[in-house]
């Protein structure tokens, strides 16, 4: 499903780059990015391996489109999948509220738990539903090629902000790009309760990144893989395309939200606003783009 991709002037002017373009992947039809890839696994896994109970554990946005895309196959198919979502203690109200919404299918069981990714792993272990994990399965990686199909139609592509947790849209993008005609730098955006991957590239100071303080929580509550298994990879792609890596603050993000409010007249999460606060840090640390930058809006 193809989502939206538009240039807003006014927020390009107040940012100091010549062109911003936001691609709306909230506007997806399973609610943020993870729509792009968590349907195709679910489909390889049923029609290669005939797979049919599934588990998922998740800060929300990949619960939300799993769920979605088992409720899609079962409203068109006779042979029904089954879904259990584990969710955690903490987890966002707003989330859990839109999770409990739109649960219409009795074949789907959603839990709060302590624990909810060694809970996932488990019933994996015991063989009694598939993981979906795209931290470490590469069958994620799939969904994305066309996510940078459409990323590659906009002229003078210069590079792509993205939030970025466990790390798989950037590997994604960055290995589809390679094959695509436009060759953008790749920029992620991580925040001071969870950096892994952007702690290895940021661009701060030696001195500065041993000073930087490390907050237990953050407003951009989807970035939580602390363990990071696709550090390597996605280094590789941001070397490789020239790009970098960001680190921002709960302020950053706030002040991100309201200046999108302002110049485009948008609402949008804390996890979404993390692009446009990477970018904006980027230029405060006299980053140069030669043509459009990219900011993805990824969700809840």
């Amino acid at each position: 499903m193809k989502t939206i991709q538009m240039p807003y002037a006014e927020l390009a002017r107040a940012l100091g780059v010549k062109e911003v373009y936001l691609k709306r992947e909230d506007q997806h039809k399973y609610g943020s990015h993870k729509g792009r890839s968590l349907p195709l696994m679910i489909k390889k896994y049923f029609k290669e391996d005939g797979t049919t109970k599934f588990v998922i554990s998740s800060s929300g946005n990949a619960a939300l489109a799993a769920v979605e895309a088992v409720q899609a196959h079962n409203r068109n198919n006779p042979s029904k999948l089954r879904l259990t979502v584990f969710v955690g203690q903490n987890i966002n109200p707003q989330k859990m509220k839109k999770m409990i919404a739109i649960i219409e299918d009795v074949n789907i069981k959603l839990e709060q738990v302590e624990n909810p990714k060694q809970s996932a792993f488990q019933m994996d272990k015991d063989g009694n539903a598939k993981n979906l994990r795209q931290s470490t399965d590469d069958s994620a990686l799939e969904g994305y090629f066309e996510l940078a199909q459409e990323l590659d139609k906009i002229p003078d592509l210069s590079a792509i902000f993205i939030p970025t947790s466990s790390g798989t849209t950037a590997q994604a993008l960055g290995e589809a790009f390679t094959k695509l005609s436009q060759k953008p730098q790749i920029h992620i955006i991580q925040t001071t309760a969870c950096c892994p991957i952007a702690s290895v590239i940021s661009p701060l100071l030696p001195e500065e990144r041993g000073a930087r303080v490390r907050r237990e929580q953050s407003l951009a509550d989807a970035i939580v893989d602390h363990i990071a298994h696709r550090k390597e990879k996605v280094v590789e792609v941001i070397k490789t395309s020239q790009g970098s890596g960001w680190i921002v603050t709960d302020d950053e993000i706030i002040s991100a939200i309201k200046l999108i409010k302002e110049t485009c007249n948008l609402a949008i999460s804390p996890n979404s606003a993390l692009s446009v606060a990477g970018l904006a840090k980027a230029m405060q640390l006299d980053w140069k783009f030669d043509g459009a930058v990219v900011c993805l809006i990824t969700g809840l």
